[in-house]
């Protein structure tokens, strides 16, 4: 098994845990990693905020920074808003770990929403995606360089849309023939566009969370989304 391990800019002491946070510019990636110690990494984890990559034997570990938490935070609750404006249900899963060994891929989206399948998923406490839907729209934080492309590991568990902030923008991706393109409107939302929520996104340097969230409502009822 081959390990890549980068190196942190600073000497840090050594931490007493078994497995130690990875710092914000730190990952590692296993090549012909198994199954089995993917599942065994997932278990030992547990909630510490680390992303595991996971495609046909190559594995990721990386600790999010600080830009890519606020981000999704941002993200996530614009989404919410637009569902309680619009009297849309959501389930929001968050960083769930959506898997299928069938296909040996696995990841964590940053956020990750279902709508229509909604009250399918109201109260499921396990997943299993060989009979459970994916979630019908993921948010990727795409600021930092990964080994491991996602985009194939969420095509082949059929998410249909993908958010993905690039640092300067938002881009709405649609599954397709088994990959994904560009799109100018938002699947779940059709009347909305990357450009809209690009600049709710980008006015976080400028004002608090709260203060976007309030904008953002004013501004769909402005436009007349509000069911």
């Amino acid at each position: 098994m081959t390990q890549v391990l980068s190196r942190p800019r600073r000497k840090k002491p050594a931490r007493r845990n078994p497995i130690s946070p990875l710092d914000g510019i730190q990952h590692i990636v296993l090549e012909n990693a198994t199954w089995e110690l993917y599942d065994q990494l997932l278990r030992e984890m547990g909630d510490r905020p680390i992303r595991i990559n996971y495609d046909q034997g190559r594995l990721e570990m990386m600790s999010p920074l600080p830009e890519h938490e606020e981000v999704k935070g941002i993200i996530g609750r614009l989404v919410k808003e637009l569902t309680i404006a619009l009297d849309m249900e959501i389930k929001s899963l968050g960083s769930t770990t959506f898997r299928r060994e069938d296909k040996a891929k696995g990841l964590e989206p940053d956020e990750c929403f279902y709508f229509k399948n909604e009250k399918k998923m109201r109260g499921r406490k396990r997943l299993n995606l060989k009979k459970d839907p994916p979630p019908e729209l993921v948010v990727e934080i795409d600021i930092t360089h990964r080994s491991v492309d996602r985009e194939p590991i969420y095509a082949a568990l059929g998410v249909r849309e993908i958010w993905r902030w690039d640092g300067t923008k938002l881009e709405c991706l649609e599954l397709a023939a088994g990959a994904y393109r560009l799109r100018t409107k938002s699947l779940v939302f059709p009347f909305l566009t990357p450009a809209d929520l690009t600049r709710f996104i980008r006015m976080r340097t400028r004002v608090g969370e709260n203060a976007i969230n309030r904008k953002f409502r004013d501004w769909v009822r402005i436009n007349g989304w509000v069911s």
